[in-house]
């Protein structure tokens, strides 16, 4: 996969979005491929397991490394945080 064919989540099966990585990052890339799919149930799952195992009210969201296709997750406090640095093309 090159950093110009856009993956799909492998938990939704959504066409990811690339998301501008933070400046101050240790990613080594611009850019991250993320799930932005609400109701994606990785996303979903994320909830309950965050609150359960942290204690807290966070969740997360499929990413995926443009240069080596790993995937983690990529912590969120809302629906909407992130969201702010996907990049439109």
């Amino acid at each position: 996969m090159t950093d110009q064919e856009t993956p799909k989540c492998n938990h939704c099966d959504a066409e990811m979005k690339k998301w501008l990585v933070p400046p101050d990052s240790t990613w080594g890339s611009e850019f991250m491929w993320v799930c932005f799919n609400d109701d994606c149930a990785y996303f979903q799952r994320g909830w309950d397991h965050m609150m359960k195992t942290q204690e807290i009210k966070a969740s997360y969201r499929n990413s995926m490394n443009p240069q080596t296709g790993t995937t983690s997750p990529l912590p969120c406090w809302s629906y909407d945080a992130l969201k702010d640095r996907i990049v439109e093309d």
